[in-house]
């Protein structure tokens, strides 16, 4: 598919590049322009322009619309660690490092690959560009996540997500002495005003709910057992960054750490009700070797006294 191409001309003498694409393509938001110019997908005149370029009346503006991405949905023999399964389900120990479904930036070898050539017949509803997925883990969280392979299957899982039933508990290591040691964090999660790559605490987000409970302090660092009782997106991290100690190693919510090449965070325990006959079930992974082995180098440091209290909402 060719990409769609607008040629512009007269804009307002003096005004910007991105205000004036904006004005003219209203469909397009800034943040969505900003990127297009820096991708080179706005020119000015034929030539490459920054976002704040002004204008003159005589400048000719082109703007090309690449095709929209469409999901590679074919499947791929990637090893998997299936910890149980049956007609209705898998559940899978993820590593870190994958990706949940194709994207533009990872088109293939991500979890949805690898579910099309374990289970050919997997279930397609609901969104069918995420075959058999009805929750997500980020790429470099580890743990356990459920798969569904049919529709009665998704639809009693999604059931269970929306009531809240579904048990997910993580493990989680975070900068500071988490006090006090055992609390609930409330607030609002939205997409991030200033960048759109990020979720944050805003008022206009939807509400999200979680419970923590630390297990041992590590000089300056708090190992907490961490309960969702929301499903926001990156919503541990969110909040934990919110109430001052993010996760260790979280290059993007807090700061690289010399223990860890990712964010010290492990889907731990999940429980939900089986599909085909309603009996609960809980399953357990237990800490990979990367991060097992990020504990054993912070437990070997020689301990220091001093640490940060931080103010956040905990209740």
């Amino acid at each position: 598919m060719k990409p769609e191409v607008f040629q512009l001309s007269d804009p307002a003498q003096g005004i910007r590049l991105d205000k004036y694409v904006a004005s003219v393509i209203p469909a397009l938001s800034r943040a969505r322009i900003q990127k297009l110019i820096s991708e080179k997908n706005i020119l000015v005149n034929e030539h490459v322009a920054k976002a704040s370029q002004k204008l003159s009346g005589s400048d000719t503006i082109s703007v090309s619309l690449p095709p929209p991405f469409t999901p590679h949905h074919a499947a791929e023999a990637i090893p998997l660690s299936i910890i149980y399964q049956d007609n209705d389900v898998l559940v899978i120990d993820k590593p870190a490092g994958m990706v949940i479904h194709p994207s533009p930036g990872h088109p293939s070898a991500t979890l949805v690959n690898a579910l099309l050539s374990c289970c050919p017949g997997i279930s397609t509803s609901g969104d069918s560009a995420r075959p058999g997925i009805i929750h997500r883990l980020d790429k470099d969280t580890s743990g356990l996540i459920v798969c569904v392979k049919n529709d009665p299957a998704r639809q009693h899982l999604a059931n269970q997500f929306k009531s809240h039933t579904v048990q997910k508990e993580y493990l989680a290591l975070v900068k500071g002495k988490l006090q006090p040691e055992q609390g609930t964090i409330k607030s609002f999660i939205g997409r991030d005003p200033n960048n759109r790559k990020r979720m944050a605490v805003v008022e206009e987000g939807k509400e999200a709910v979680t419970e923590y409970r630390v297990i041992k302090y590590l000089d300056n660092l708090s190992l907490l057992e961490v309960n969702l009782r929301t499903g926001r997106t990156h919503q541990i991290r969110v909040h934990l960054t919110a109430i001052g100690h993010p996760v260790l190693g979280d290059p993007i919510y807090g700061v690289k750490s010399p223990y860890i090449g990712r964010q010290f965070l492990h889907a731990h325990r999940l429980g939900f009700c089986l599909p085909s006959t309603g009996v609960y079930r809980e399953f357990v992974s237990p800490l990979p070797p990367d991060l097992e082995h990020c504990l054993s180098l912070l437990e070997d440091r020689p301990v220091k006294n001093a640490h940060r209290r931080h103010p956040g909402k905990i209740i």
